[in-house]
């Protein structure tokens, strides 16, 4: 005989998880769209919409993390994975511009893999900031773009990257050989 209590049970919880998970994906990916909106902020050099578009991205994962701490499943839905990861390419992002440095993101608990792949898509925002600056014969910057990008790769080929981590290196490892290509073609119209 089947133990239909069991199994009624069963239903309710992944009935209510599925409410859950709804809730989740909506906001992971409000988080996801305010972490890119900063990012396209700082790309037009306005920091103050940057910083309000941060918080706010900040705020939703938290808020996520903090209302649902009894479903472990909360951080492992890929929705959430994506608005995390996001968050930590604009606030890395931010950290380069408004300091030169990139450190660990102290203001929520993230998950090395999340650090690793947010770490990864920060050099495709250099390129753009670096094209950006190159426009602006602002060749120190384009320097600080290409310096910063290599140091990240650098330091990335250490850690022997699998999966889709392997994949996001690569692409960051294009993005550093891109800005290496525009330091020596702007170097080329200095010497002529």
């Amino acid at each position: 005989m089947l133990d239909k209590k069991y199994l009624t049970s069963i239903k309710k919880n992944l009935l209510q998880y599925a409410e859950v998970r709804r809730e989740v994906i909506k906001s992971s990916d409000d988080a996801l769209h305010n972490a890119k909106r900063a990012i396209f902020a700082m790309h037009r050099d306005n920091m103050k919409e940057a910083e309000e578009k941060l918080a706010n991205s900040k705020n939703l994962l938290s808020s996520l993390l903090k209302k649902y701490a009894k479903y472990s499943e909360v951080t492992e839905e890929g929705s959430f994975k994506a608005g995390l990861e996001e968050y930590v390419e604009a606030s890395l992002f931010y950290q380069f511009l408004t300091t030169g440095k990139l450190t660990k993101i102290t203001d929520m608990d993230v998950p090395e893999k999340s650090y690793v792949g947010g770490l990864c898509d920060v050099p495709g925002e250099l390129y753009r900031y670096a094209i950006k600056s190159a426009t602006e014969k602002d060749m120190d910057k384009v320097k600080e773009c290409a310096n910063m990008a290599q140091e990240i790769t650098g330091e990335l080929i250490e850690f022997n990257l699998t999966s889709y981590l392997r994949n996001k290196f690569d692409q960051a490892k294009m993005a550093a050989q891109k800005i290496e290509q525009i330091v020596y073609e702007l170097s080329l119209r200095d010497t002529e």
